[in-house]
């Protein structure tokens, strides 16, 4: 049995009869269901680039024959396939497919060797869980999603709590210190007020309506209070009072 090369060639009439290989690289495909090192079955389908050594080609037809690809390749990229998937979790198959590939192509390079095959490349082209496992990862998601959100409720609630905190706490220290300005200058609370019946002023005077309110209600009256709050008012309430209750006090006296 003679190997020849592509070209011309002779051969003797009904003695030799040529069988023609084609050892270019090309395509094989290989689908299967595999289990996962963590019981997971995973349709899986493998492309194998691989061609005939072309030195082996007489032992090739001699052991196996001319339809090797039928009957080698499915039993040996089979095999590897699933040796490299129950070594495996799905997550990994997942995350590290690129290496899983790489795995398989140095494993399945060694197999076809024994077998006068020639592996140029490997490449996982379809890769799918159960129905089952699918579920249950679609639900690992949204529990994480949920408590990622209930993480982020539970931190904006305590940023709430926080800025409530600062906030009274300031409010806090802005009354005391008013209370105690309030105490040792009573005018402040006339400053205040002047300033309050500024604001009021302004936003009526640039109103296009006639608006007629009473002054005591929009902190207009200033005068009055400022006596209130020098303690004029309070002296001449004193004062009245007393001469009502002098006039009283005669009034008895000359009725006796």
């Amino acid at each position: 049995m003679e190997t020849k090369s592509e070209g011309t060639h002779f051969k003797w009439p009904w003695i030799e009869r040529p069988t023609i290989f084609n050892v270019k690289y090309e395509p094989y495909l290989l689908r299967s269901m595999s289990g996962s090192r963590d019981l997971q079955m995973v349709d899986m389908q493998l492309r194998v680039l691989c061609r005939p050594e072309p030195d082996a080609l007489p032992i090739i037809f001699k052991n196996v024959g001319a339809d090797y690809r039928e009957k080698v390749l499915p039993s040996i990229v089979n095999e590897v396939l699933k040796s490299e998937v129950a070594r495996h979790n799905a997550t990994q198959l997942i995350t590290e497919r690129e290496q899983i590939s790489l795995q398989i192509k140095t494993v399945l390079v060694k197999r076809a060797r024994e077998f006068g095959l020639v592996v140029q490349d490997v490449s996982i082209t379809h890769l799918a869980f159960s129905d089952t496992y699918m579920h249950s990862v679609e639900a690992k998601q949204v529990a994480q999603q949920e408590a990622e959100r209930a993480k982020y409720i539970v931190m904006r609630a305590e940023q709430e709590a926080q800025s409530i905190k600062i906030k009274a706490t300031g409010e806090a220290a802005a009354a005391t210190q008013i209370g105690d300005a309030m105490k040792e200058n009573p005018g402040f609370l006339q400053l205040r007020r002047i300033e309050a019946a500024r604001d009021i002023a302004q936003v009526v005077s640039k109103s296009s309506n006639t608006v007629f309110l009473d002054a005591s209600t929009l902190l207009l009256n200033l005068g009055s209070h400022s006596a209130d709050v020098d303690g004029t008012a309070d002296r001449k309430g004193q004062d009245r009072r007393a001469s009502l209750r002098a006039a009283s006090s005669g009034g008895a006296c000359s009725i006796m």
